[in-house]
Protein backbone atom coordinates (compact mmCIF):
# COMPACT_ATOMS: atom_id res chain seq x y z
CA UNK A 1 0.00 0.00 0.00
CA UNK A 2 1.06 3.60 -0.51
CA UNK A 3 1.35 5.79 2.60
CA UNK A 4 -1.93 7.57 1.80
CA UNK A 5 -3.80 4.30 1.36
CA UNK A 6 -2.35 2.93 4.58
CA UNK A 7 -3.48 6.05 6.42
CA UNK A 8 -7.01 5.77 5.03
CA UNK A 9 -7.15 2.08 5.98
CA UNK A 10 -5.94 2.86 9.52
CA UNK A 11 -8.54 5.61 9.94
CA UNK A 12 -11.28 3.25 8.79
CA UNK A 13 -10.18 0.65 11.31
CA UNK A 14 -10.13 3.29 14.04
CA UNK A 15 -13.63 4.37 13.08
CA UNK A 16 -14.88 0.79 13.20
CA UNK A 17 -13.26 0.17 16.60
CA UNK A 18 -14.65 3.37 18.01
CA UNK A 19 -18.16 2.59 16.82
CA UNK A 20 -17.97 -1.00 18.11
CA UNK A 21 -16.48 -0.21 21.49
CA UNK A 22 -17.91 3.20 22.29
CA UNK A 23 -20.89 3.33 19.96
CA UNK A 24 -19.62 6.59 18.51
CA UNK A 25 -21.99 6.74 15.59
CA UNK A 26 -22.24 10.46 16.18
CA UNK A 27 -18.77 11.05 14.66
CA UNK A 28 -19.64 13.51 11.91
CA UNK A 29 -18.52 12.84 8.37
CA UNK A 30 -17.23 16.36 7.94
CA UNK A 31 -14.79 16.03 10.81
CA UNK A 32 -11.94 14.28 9.03
CA UNK A 33 -9.28 13.28 11.52
CA UNK A 34 -11.68 13.23 14.43
CA UNK A 35 -11.69 9.42 14.57
CA UNK A 36 -7.93 9.33 15.01
CA UNK A 37 -8.44 11.26 18.25
CA UNK A 38 -10.97 8.82 19.70
CA UNK A 39 -9.73 8.01 23.19
CA UNK A 40 -10.98 4.86 24.90
CA UNK A 41 -8.58 5.12 27.83
CA UNK A 42 -9.78 8.43 29.29
CA UNK A 43 -13.40 7.37 30.01
CA UNK A 44 -12.32 3.86 31.01
CA UNK A 45 -12.73 3.23 34.74
CA UNK A 46 -13.22 0.17 36.95
CA UNK A 47 -14.47 1.77 40.16
CA UNK A 48 -13.24 2.55 43.66
CA UNK A 49 -11.20 0.31 45.93
CA UNK A 50 -13.74 0.34 48.77
CA UNK A 51 -17.48 -0.22 48.60
CA UNK A 52 -18.38 2.90 50.59
CA UNK A 53 -16.83 5.22 47.98
CA UNK A 54 -17.74 2.95 45.09
CA UNK A 55 -21.42 3.32 45.88
CA UNK A 56 -21.08 7.12 46.19
CA UNK A 57 -19.07 7.98 43.08
CA UNK A 58 -17.95 4.68 41.58
CA UNK A 59 -19.55 1.86 39.65
CA UNK A 60 -21.15 -0.26 42.36
CA UNK A 61 -24.64 0.45 41.06
CA UNK A 62 -24.06 0.12 37.31
CA UNK A 63 -21.17 -2.35 37.35
CA UNK A 64 -22.26 -4.60 40.22
CA UNK A 65 -21.96 -8.32 39.52
CA UNK A 66 -24.83 -10.45 40.84
CA UNK A 67 -22.98 -13.37 42.39
CA UNK A 68 -24.28 -16.41 44.25
CA UNK A 69 -23.30 -14.82 47.57
CA UNK A 70 -25.33 -11.72 46.73
CA UNK A 71 -28.37 -13.76 45.66
CA UNK A 72 -28.25 -15.89 48.82
CA UNK A 73 -28.02 -12.84 51.09
CA UNK A 74 -30.83 -11.07 49.22
CA UNK A 75 -33.14 -14.07 49.38
CA UNK A 76 -32.52 -14.68 53.08
CA UNK A 77 -31.16 -18.18 52.62
CA UNK A 78 -27.82 -17.07 54.07
CA UNK A 79 -27.37 -14.58 56.89
CA UNK A 80 -23.63 -14.84 57.57
CA UNK A 81 -21.42 -13.78 54.65
CA UNK A 82 -17.72 -14.55 55.16
CA UNK A 83 -14.76 -13.59 53.00
CA UNK A 84 -11.25 -12.23 52.88
CA UNK A 85 -10.54 -8.53 52.87
CA UNK A 86 -11.43 -7.18 49.44
CA UNK A 87 -13.54 -10.20 48.51
CA UNK A 88 -16.70 -8.14 48.02
CA UNK A 89 -18.50 -8.48 51.37
CA UNK A 90 -19.00 -4.76 51.80
CA UNK A 91 -19.97 -4.39 48.14
CA UNK A 92 -22.82 -6.85 48.69
CA UNK A 93 -23.77 -5.09 51.91
CA UNK A 94 -23.78 -1.63 50.34
CA UNK A 95 -25.71 -2.83 47.30
CA UNK A 96 -28.36 -4.34 49.58
CA UNK A 97 -28.43 -1.19 51.70
CA UNK A 98 -29.55 0.93 48.75
CA UNK A 99 -32.95 -0.70 49.21
CA UNK A 100 -34.11 -0.69 45.59
CA UNK A 101 -33.92 -4.44 45.04
CA UNK A 102 -36.94 -5.56 47.05
CA UNK A 103 -40.08 -4.03 48.51
CA UNK A 104 -38.59 -4.40 51.98
CA UNK A 105 -36.44 -1.96 53.94
CA UNK A 106 -32.81 -1.93 55.05
CA UNK A 107 -30.80 -0.48 57.91
CA UNK A 108 -27.00 -0.38 57.80
CA UNK A 109 -25.11 -0.91 61.08
CA UNK A 110 -21.35 -0.30 60.92
CA UNK A 111 -19.60 0.15 64.28
CA UNK A 112 -16.56 2.42 64.23
CA UNK A 113 -13.77 2.48 66.80
CA UNK A 114 -15.71 4.64 69.25
CA UNK A 115 -18.83 2.46 69.15
CA UNK A 116 -16.60 -0.60 69.31
CA UNK A 117 -14.95 0.64 72.49
CA UNK A 118 -18.33 1.09 74.13
CA UNK A 119 -19.41 -2.37 73.03
CA UNK A 120 -16.18 -3.87 74.32
CA UNK A 121 -16.63 -2.33 77.76
CA UNK A 122 -20.17 -3.57 78.29
CA UNK A 123 -20.33 -6.21 81.03
CA UNK A 124 -23.11 -7.49 83.29
CA UNK A 125 -22.89 -9.32 86.60
CA UNK A 126 -23.99 -12.92 86.34
CA UNK A 127 -23.27 -13.27 82.61
CA UNK A 128 -20.24 -14.12 80.51
CA UNK A 129 -18.75 -11.29 78.48
CA UNK A 130 -20.12 -12.72 75.21
CA UNK A 131 -23.62 -13.15 76.68
CA UNK A 132 -23.63 -9.59 78.01
CA UNK A 133 -22.59 -8.18 74.64
CA UNK A 134 -25.26 -10.27 72.98
CA UNK A 135 -27.90 -8.50 75.08
CA UNK A 136 -26.56 -5.11 74.01
CA UNK A 137 -26.73 -6.13 70.34
CA UNK A 138 -30.28 -7.41 70.88
CA UNK A 139 -31.30 -4.02 72.25
CA UNK A 140 -29.81 -2.24 69.22
CA UNK A 141 -31.70 -4.57 66.86
CA UNK A 142 -34.99 -4.23 68.79
CA UNK A 143 -34.91 -0.43 68.83
CA UNK A 144 -34.12 -0.37 65.10
CA UNK A 145 -37.16 -2.57 64.50
CA UNK A 146 -39.33 -0.43 66.78
CA UNK A 147 -38.42 2.82 64.99
CA UNK A 148 -39.09 1.18 61.64
CA UNK A 149 -42.54 -0.08 62.71
CA UNK A 150 -43.60 3.34 63.97
CA UNK A 151 -42.77 4.92 60.60
CA UNK A 152 -44.14 1.97 58.65
CA UNK A 153 -47.44 2.08 60.54
CA UNK A 154 -48.33 5.33 58.75
CA UNK A 155 -48.59 3.45 55.47
CA UNK A 156 -50.97 0.91 56.96
CA UNK A 157 -53.04 3.41 58.95
CA UNK A 158 -51.88 1.67 62.07
CA UNK A 159 -50.42 4.65 63.87
CA UNK A 160 -53.31 4.58 66.36
CA UNK A 161 -52.78 0.94 67.21
CA UNK A 162 -52.23 0.56 71.00
CA UNK A 163 -49.12 -1.53 70.38
CA UNK A 164 -47.63 1.12 68.08
CA UNK A 165 -48.46 3.87 70.56
CA UNK A 166 -46.77 1.88 73.32
CA UNK A 167 -43.61 1.48 71.26
CA UNK A 168 -43.58 5.19 70.42
CA UNK A 169 -43.89 6.13 74.10
CA UNK A 170 -41.14 3.65 75.04
CA UNK A 171 -38.75 5.20 72.53
CA UNK A 172 -39.65 8.71 73.70
CA UNK A 173 -39.21 7.82 77.38
CA UNK A 174 -35.75 6.38 76.70
CA UNK A 175 -34.45 8.94 74.18
CA UNK A 176 -34.57 6.53 71.25
CA UNK A 177 -36.68 8.46 68.78
CA UNK A 178 -33.87 10.12 66.81
CA UNK A 179 -31.91 8.38 64.06
CA UNK A 180 -28.58 8.96 65.82
CA UNK A 181 -25.19 7.53 65.03
CA UNK A 182 -24.54 4.00 66.25
CA UNK A 183 -22.16 5.30 68.93
CA UNK A 184 -24.89 7.45 70.48
CA UNK A 185 -27.34 4.56 70.47
CA UNK A 186 -24.83 2.12 71.96
CA UNK A 187 -23.84 4.55 74.72
CA UNK A 188 -27.49 5.20 75.52
CA UNK A 189 -28.28 1.50 75.49
CA UNK A 190 -25.31 0.60 77.64
CA UNK A 191 -26.19 3.15 80.29
CA UNK A 192 -29.91 2.49 80.09
CA UNK A 193 -29.63 -1.27 80.43
CA UNK A 194 -27.36 -0.94 83.45
CA UNK A 195 -29.46 1.75 85.15
CA UNK A 196 -32.82 0.18 84.23
CA UNK A 197 -34.77 1.58 81.31
CA UNK A 198 -38.31 2.90 81.63
CA UNK A 199 -40.75 0.19 80.61
CA UNK A 200 -43.93 1.79 81.91
CA UNK A 201 -45.05 2.57 78.36
CA UNK A 202 -45.10 -1.16 77.66
CA UNK A 203 -47.14 -1.86 80.76
CA UNK A 204 -44.45 -4.08 82.23
CA UNK A 205 -43.06 -2.20 85.20
CA UNK A 206 -43.47 -5.12 87.56
CA UNK A 207 -42.06 -7.65 85.11
CA UNK A 208 -38.70 -5.91 84.95
CA UNK A 209 -38.25 -4.87 88.56
CA UNK A 210 -34.79 -5.79 89.80
CA UNK A 211 -35.68 -7.47 93.08
CA UNK A 212 -32.87 -9.74 94.17
CA UNK A 213 -31.85 -10.83 90.66
CA UNK A 214 -28.47 -10.15 89.11
CA UNK A 215 -27.98 -7.42 86.52
CA UNK A 216 -27.72 -10.01 83.77
CA UNK A 217 -31.06 -11.61 84.62
CA UNK A 218 -32.76 -8.22 84.94
CA UNK A 219 -31.51 -6.98 81.55
CA UNK A 220 -32.48 -10.25 79.93
CA UNK A 221 -36.05 -9.84 81.22
CA UNK A 222 -36.17 -6.26 80.01
CA UNK A 223 -35.19 -7.29 76.53
CA UNK A 224 -37.78 -10.05 76.45
CA UNK A 225 -40.46 -7.45 77.25
CA UNK A 226 -39.20 -5.07 74.55
CA UNK A 227 -38.89 -7.80 71.92
CA UNK A 228 -42.39 -9.07 72.71
CA UNK A 229 -43.73 -5.53 72.28
CA UNK A 230 -42.03 -5.21 68.88
CA UNK A 231 -43.39 -8.57 67.77
CA UNK A 232 -46.88 -7.65 68.95
CA UNK A 233 -46.80 -4.35 67.04
CA UNK A 234 -45.65 -6.16 63.90
CA UNK A 235 -48.45 -8.71 64.21
CA UNK A 236 -51.04 -5.97 64.75
CA UNK A 237 -50.02 -4.24 61.52
CA UNK A 238 -50.65 -7.52 59.75
CA UNK A 239 -48.49 -6.67 56.75
CA UNK A 240 -45.81 -9.34 57.15
CA UNK A 241 -45.75 -11.32 53.94
CA UNK A 242 -47.15 -8.52 51.83
CA UNK A 243 -43.67 -7.02 51.43
CA UNK A 244 -40.06 -7.86 52.22
CA UNK A 245 -38.69 -7.85 55.78
CA UNK A 246 -36.71 -5.17 57.52
CA UNK A 247 -33.13 -6.15 56.77
CA UNK A 248 -30.48 -5.21 59.36
CA UNK A 249 -27.06 -5.24 57.68
CA UNK A 250 -24.04 -5.40 60.01
CA UNK A 251 -20.64 -4.74 58.44
CA UNK A 252 -17.14 -3.39 59.19
CA UNK A 253 -16.69 -5.41 62.39
CA UNK A 254 -12.94 -5.52 61.68
CA UNK A 255 -12.77 -1.88 62.80
CA UNK A 256 -13.42 -3.10 66.34
CA UNK A 257 -11.19 -6.16 66.06
CA UNK A 258 -8.00 -6.50 68.12
CA UNK A 259 -7.55 -10.29 68.04
CA UNK A 260 -8.06 -10.57 71.78
CA UNK A 261 -10.58 -12.25 74.07
CA UNK A 262 -12.80 -9.15 74.27
CA UNK A 263 -12.95 -8.87 70.46
CA UNK A 264 -13.94 -12.52 70.23
CA UNK A 265 -16.70 -11.96 72.80
CA UNK A 266 -17.97 -8.90 70.91
CA UNK A 267 -18.32 -10.76 67.60
CA UNK A 268 -19.63 -13.91 69.28
CA UNK A 269 -22.27 -11.81 71.03
CA UNK A 270 -23.26 -10.30 67.69
CA UNK A 271 -23.73 -13.72 66.09
CA UNK A 272 -25.80 -14.91 69.05
CA UNK A 273 -27.98 -11.78 68.84
CA UNK A 274 -28.45 -12.10 65.06
CA UNK A 275 -29.59 -15.70 65.47
CA UNK A 276 -31.95 -14.66 68.27
CA UNK A 277 -33.34 -11.85 66.12
CA UNK A 278 -34.60 -14.26 63.47
CA UNK A 279 -36.18 -16.49 66.13
CA UNK A 280 -37.99 -13.69 67.94
CA UNK A 281 -39.17 -11.53 65.02
CA UNK A 282 -39.72 -14.28 62.48
CA UNK A 283 -39.99 -13.13 58.88
CA UNK A 284 -40.60 -9.50 59.87
CA UNK A 285 -36.93 -8.73 60.62
CA UNK A 286 -33.82 -10.33 59.22
CA UNK A 287 -30.22 -9.72 60.26
CA UNK A 288 -27.31 -10.28 57.85
CA UNK A 289 -23.75 -10.16 59.19
CA UNK A 290 -20.67 -9.66 57.00
CA UNK A 291 -17.41 -10.91 58.53
CA UNK A 292 -13.82 -11.23 57.43
CA UNK A 293 -12.77 -14.86 57.25
CA UNK A 294 -9.76 -14.43 59.55
CA UNK A 295 -12.06 -12.93 62.21
CA UNK A 296 -14.68 -15.66 61.92
CA UNK A 297 -12.12 -18.47 61.91
CA UNK A 298 -10.63 -17.21 65.17
CA UNK A 299 -13.94 -17.55 67.05
CA UNK A 300 -14.40 -20.42 69.46
CA UNK A 301 -17.80 -20.78 71.12
CA UNK A 302 -20.02 -23.71 71.95
CA UNK A 303 -22.82 -22.81 69.52
CA UNK A 304 -20.57 -22.36 66.49
CA UNK A 305 -22.02 -25.47 64.85
CA UNK A 306 -25.45 -23.81 64.77
CA UNK A 307 -24.29 -21.30 62.16
CA UNK A 308 -23.10 -23.68 59.44
CA UNK A 309 -26.39 -23.54 57.57
CA UNK A 310 -26.42 -19.74 57.77
CA UNK A 311 -22.88 -19.12 56.53
CA UNK A 312 -21.59 -18.63 53.01
CA UNK A 313 -17.93 -18.15 52.20
CA UNK A 314 -17.12 -15.98 49.21
CA UNK A 315 -14.83 -17.52 46.61
CA UNK A 316 -14.08 -15.98 43.22
CA UNK A 317 -13.09 -17.84 40.07
CA UNK A 318 -11.00 -16.40 37.28
CA UNK A 319 -14.04 -16.36 35.02
CA UNK A 320 -16.05 -14.35 37.57
CA UNK A 321 -13.26 -11.78 37.87
CA UNK A 322 -13.31 -11.50 34.08
CA UNK A 323 -17.08 -10.97 34.24
CA UNK A 324 -16.52 -8.21 36.81
CA UNK A 325 -13.97 -6.48 34.55
CA UNK A 326 -16.39 -6.70 31.64
CA UNK A 327 -19.32 -5.32 33.64
CA UNK A 328 -17.37 -2.35 34.96
CA UNK A 329 -15.68 -1.50 31.68
CA UNK A 330 -19.10 -1.57 30.01
CA UNK A 331 -20.57 0.69 32.70
CA UNK A 332 -17.79 3.25 32.38
CA UNK A 333 -17.84 3.31 28.56
CA UNK A 334 -21.62 3.42 28.41
CA UNK A 335 -22.07 0.35 26.24
CA UNK A 336 -22.29 -3.38 26.88
CA UNK A 337 -18.99 -4.78 25.61
CA UNK A 338 -18.25 -8.30 24.53
CA UNK A 339 -15.25 -10.15 25.88
CA UNK A 340 -13.57 -9.91 22.48
CA UNK A 341 -13.98 -6.13 22.51
CA UNK A 342 -12.59 -5.73 26.03
CA UNK A 343 -9.64 -8.06 25.46
CA UNK A 344 -8.86 -7.00 21.94
CA UNK A 345 -10.00 -3.42 21.45
CA UNK A 346 -9.71 -1.82 24.89
CA UNK A 347 -6.86 -4.05 26.08
CA UNK A 348 -4.41 -5.92 23.85
CA UNK A 349 -5.24 -9.45 22.78
CA UNK A 350 -2.13 -10.87 24.46
CA UNK A 351 0.44 -9.89 27.05
CA UNK A 352 3.77 -11.72 27.20
CA UNK A 353 2.41 -14.36 24.83
CA UNK A 354 -0.59 -15.11 27.05
CA UNK A 355 -4.25 -14.09 26.54
CA UNK A 356 -4.64 -10.80 28.40
CA UNK A 357 -7.50 -11.89 30.62
CA UNK A 358 -5.58 -14.99 31.71
CA UNK A 359 -2.42 -12.95 32.28
CA UNK A 360 -4.19 -10.45 34.54
CA UNK A 361 -6.24 -12.98 36.53
CA UNK A 362 -3.19 -15.17 37.20
CA UNK A 363 -1.37 -12.19 38.75
CA UNK A 364 -4.02 -11.12 41.23
CA UNK A 365 -5.45 -12.76 44.31
CA UNK A 366 -8.98 -13.99 43.53
CA UNK A 367 -10.97 -11.06 44.85
CA UNK A 368 -12.67 -8.01 43.29
CA UNK A 369 -10.52 -5.37 44.98
CA UNK A 370 -7.39 -6.81 43.38
CA UNK A 371 -9.07 -6.88 39.97
CA UNK A 372 -10.25 -3.27 40.28
CA UNK A 373 -6.84 -2.02 41.41
CA UNK A 374 -4.87 -3.91 38.76
CA UNK A 375 -7.17 -2.88 35.91
CA UNK A 376 -7.24 0.75 37.03
CA UNK A 377 -3.45 0.78 37.22
CA UNK A 378 -3.20 -0.56 33.66
CA UNK A 379 -5.56 2.18 32.53
CA UNK A 380 -3.71 4.89 34.49
CA UNK A 381 -0.37 3.81 33.03
CA UNK A 382 -1.78 4.01 29.51
CA UNK A 383 -3.39 7.39 30.22
CA UNK A 384 -0.16 8.87 31.59
CA UNK A 385 1.56 7.92 28.34
CA UNK A 386 -1.14 9.45 26.19
CA UNK A 387 -2.28 6.12 24.77
CA UNK A 388 -5.79 5.86 23.35
CA UNK A 389 -5.99 2.17 24.24
CA UNK A 390 -4.24 0.08 26.86
CA UNK A 391 -1.15 -1.41 25.24
CA UNK A 392 0.94 -4.43 26.15
CA UNK A 393 3.75 -2.29 27.56
CA UNK A 394 1.24 -0.53 29.84
CA UNK A 395 0.09 -3.84 31.29
CA UNK A 396 3.65 -5.09 31.77
CA UNK A 397 4.70 -1.95 33.62
CA UNK A 398 1.53 -1.94 35.72
CA UNK A 399 2.30 -5.52 36.76
CA UNK A 400 5.34 -4.44 38.77
CA UNK A 401 3.55 -1.55 40.45
CA UNK A 402 0.58 -3.72 41.35
CA UNK A 403 2.86 -6.43 42.74
CA UNK A 404 4.56 -3.89 45.03
CA UNK A 405 1.17 -2.80 46.32
CA UNK A 406 0.09 -6.35 47.06
CA UNK A 407 3.38 -7.24 48.75
CA UNK A 408 2.80 -4.42 51.25
CA UNK A 409 -0.96 -4.97 51.50
CA UNK A 410 -0.59 -8.64 52.45
CA UNK A 411 1.43 -7.81 55.55
CA UNK A 412 -1.03 -5.06 56.51
CA UNK A 413 -4.08 -7.27 55.96
CA UNK A 414 -2.86 -9.75 58.55
CA UNK A 415 -1.01 -7.23 60.70
CA UNK A 416 -3.24 -7.78 63.76
CA UNK A 417 -3.32 -11.57 63.73
CA UNK A 418 0.20 -12.11 62.37
CA UNK A 419 2.27 -8.96 62.98
CA UNK A 420 5.45 -10.84 62.08
CA UNK A 421 4.29 -11.69 58.55
CA UNK A 422 6.43 -9.02 56.91
CA UNK A 423 9.54 -10.59 58.46
CA UNK A 424 8.67 -13.88 56.78
CA UNK A 425 8.11 -12.26 53.39
CA UNK A 426 11.55 -10.66 53.49
CA UNK A 427 13.05 -14.15 53.37
CA UNK A 428 11.80 -14.49 49.79
CA UNK A 429 13.41 -11.39 48.30
CA UNK A 430 15.78 -11.98 45.38
CA UNK A 431 15.21 -15.73 45.48
CA UNK A 432 13.71 -18.24 43.10
CA UNK A 433 9.93 -18.48 43.08
CA UNK A 434 10.07 -22.24 43.80
CA UNK A 435 11.09 -23.23 47.31
CA UNK A 436 11.30 -26.61 48.97
CA UNK A 437 10.44 -27.33 52.58
CA UNK A 438 14.09 -28.01 53.35
CA UNK A 439 15.29 -24.83 51.65
CA UNK A 440 12.78 -22.72 53.58
CA UNK A 441 13.94 -24.28 56.84
CA UNK A 442 17.46 -23.05 56.03
CA UNK A 443 16.17 -19.54 55.31
CA UNK A 444 14.06 -19.56 58.45
CA UNK A 445 17.22 -19.93 60.55
CA UNK A 446 17.97 -16.27 59.77
CA UNK A 447 15.00 -15.09 61.87
CA UNK A 448 14.34 -18.07 64.12
CA UNK A 449 15.97 -16.50 67.17
CA UNK A 450 14.82 -12.94 66.45
CA UNK A 451 11.08 -13.50 66.07
CA UNK A 452 10.38 -14.81 69.63
CA UNK A 453 12.08 -11.75 71.07
CA UNK A 454 10.12 -9.29 68.96
CA UNK A 455 6.78 -11.13 69.05
CA UNK A 456 6.72 -13.20 72.26
CA UNK A 457 2.93 -13.68 72.09
CA UNK A 458 3.29 -15.68 68.86
CA UNK A 459 6.21 -17.94 69.80
CA UNK A 460 4.20 -21.09 69.09
CA UNK A 461 4.05 -20.14 65.40
CA UNK A 462 7.80 -19.80 64.89
CA UNK A 463 8.46 -23.14 63.31
CA UNK A 464 9.34 -23.46 59.60
CA UNK A 465 6.58 -25.99 58.88
CA UNK A 466 3.97 -23.87 60.67
CA UNK A 467 5.22 -20.78 58.83
CA UNK A 468 4.80 -22.54 55.47
CA UNK A 469 1.21 -23.47 56.40
CA UNK A 470 0.55 -19.84 57.35
CA UNK A 471 2.00 -18.50 54.08
CA UNK A 472 -0.19 -20.97 52.21
CA UNK A 473 -3.32 -19.92 54.10
CA UNK A 474 -2.83 -16.21 53.34
CA UNK A 475 -2.34 -16.92 49.63
CA UNK A 476 1.37 -16.15 49.35
CA UNK A 477 2.49 -19.72 48.62
CA UNK A 478 0.92 -22.44 46.51
CA UNK A 479 1.70 -26.14 46.84
CA UNK A 480 2.67 -28.51 44.05
CA UNK A 481 -0.01 -31.19 43.73
CA UNK A 482 -0.18 -33.61 40.87
CA UNK A 483 0.48 -31.75 37.66
CA UNK A 484 -0.22 -28.25 38.94
CA UNK A 485 0.09 -25.75 41.78
CA UNK A 486 -2.84 -25.16 44.15
CA UNK A 487 -3.42 -21.99 46.14
CA UNK A 488 -5.59 -21.89 49.24
CA UNK A 489 -9.34 -21.62 48.81
CA UNK A 490 -12.42 -23.01 50.49
CA UNK A 491 -12.15 -26.23 48.50
CA UNK A 492 -8.43 -26.93 48.84
CA UNK A 493 -6.99 -29.16 51.53
CA UNK A 494 -4.36 -27.92 54.00
CA UNK A 495 -0.72 -28.69 53.31
CA UNK A 496 0.16 -32.32 53.94
CA UNK A 497 3.41 -33.38 55.67
CA UNK A 498 4.68 -35.15 52.55
CA UNK A 499 4.22 -32.09 50.31
CA UNK A 500 7.53 -30.33 49.89
CA UNK A 501 7.47 -28.05 46.81
CA UNK A 502 5.93 -24.56 47.07
CA UNK A 503 5.55 -21.70 44.59
CA UNK A 504 5.30 -17.98 45.30
CA UNK A 505 2.08 -16.61 43.83
CA UNK A 506 2.54 -14.76 40.54
CA UNK A 507 1.04 -11.70 42.20
CA UNK A 508 4.09 -11.22 44.44
CA UNK A 509 6.97 -12.37 42.24
CA UNK A 510 7.81 -9.06 40.53
CA UNK A 511 7.94 -7.12 43.81
CA UNK A 512 10.18 -9.77 45.38
CA UNK A 513 12.34 -10.15 42.27
CA UNK A 514 11.53 -13.84 42.53
CA UNK A 515 13.25 -15.03 39.38
CA UNK A 516 12.99 -18.39 37.71
CA UNK A 517 14.69 -21.21 39.53
CA UNK A 518 17.97 -22.62 38.30
CA UNK A 519 17.77 -26.38 37.97
CA UNK A 520 20.86 -28.56 37.88
CA UNK A 521 21.44 -32.31 38.12
CA UNK A 522 22.95 -33.74 41.29
CA UNK A 523 25.53 -36.51 40.95
CA UNK A 524 27.11 -38.79 43.51
CA UNK A 525 30.80 -37.84 43.36
CA UNK A 526 31.82 -41.38 44.25
CA UNK A 527 29.67 -43.33 41.79
CA UNK A 528 28.99 -40.64 39.18
CA UNK A 529 25.30 -41.53 39.17
CA UNK A 530 22.49 -38.98 38.86
CA UNK A 531 20.79 -38.82 42.27
CA UNK A 532 18.35 -35.93 41.94
CA UNK A 533 17.78 -32.31 40.96
CA UNK A 534 18.90 -29.18 42.78
CA UNK A 535 16.77 -26.02 42.71
CA UNK A 536 18.84 -22.88 43.23
CA UNK A 537 16.86 -20.58 45.48
CA UNK A 538 19.47 -18.10 46.70
CA UNK A 539 22.43 -17.78 48.97
CA UNK A 540 22.91 -17.27 52.69
CA UNK A 541 25.68 -14.90 53.72
CA UNK A 542 27.42 -14.60 57.06
CA UNK A 543 30.43 -15.60 59.08
CA UNK A 544 31.55 -19.19 59.46
CA UNK A 545 32.71 -20.03 62.96
CA UNK A 546 34.67 -23.20 63.72
CA UNK A 547 35.99 -24.59 66.93
CA UNK A 548 39.52 -26.04 67.12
Amino acid sequence: MTASVQGTHSAALDRQRAERVLGLSAVNSAGMGLVEQVDIVTPLYFGRDDAEHDIADGLLRQGFLHTTAFAEALSGRKSLIIGRKGSGKSAICMRLAIGDLTDGHTRLITPDNAAGDELRRFELAGLTSAAAKSLLWRYVFATHAARFLIVHARRHRGRRSPSIKALRRFLQDNGETAEDQLLDRVVRASRGLKASLSFEALGAKVAVDTGDTTAGVRVSRQLEVLEAAVRRASDDLGCVGSHGPLMLLVDQLEQTWSDDAVSIDLVTGLLMASKHCSLVFGSAVRCVVFLRSDVYDSLTFSDADKFHSDELRIDWTGEQLGDLALARASASLGRRLTRAELWGEVFPVQVAGQPTEEYLVARMLPRPRDAIQFLNLCRDTAHARGHRRVEEADVLDATLGFSKWKRLDLAKEYGISFPFLDRLLILFHNMGYVVTRAAFAVRFELVKNLLPKEYPAHTALFDPDIAIELLYRVGFLGVRRGGGVEYASRSTAPIQPHESEFHIHLCFRPALNAHEQEVAPVHNVMTGRHTGTAIQVGHLHGGLHTRE
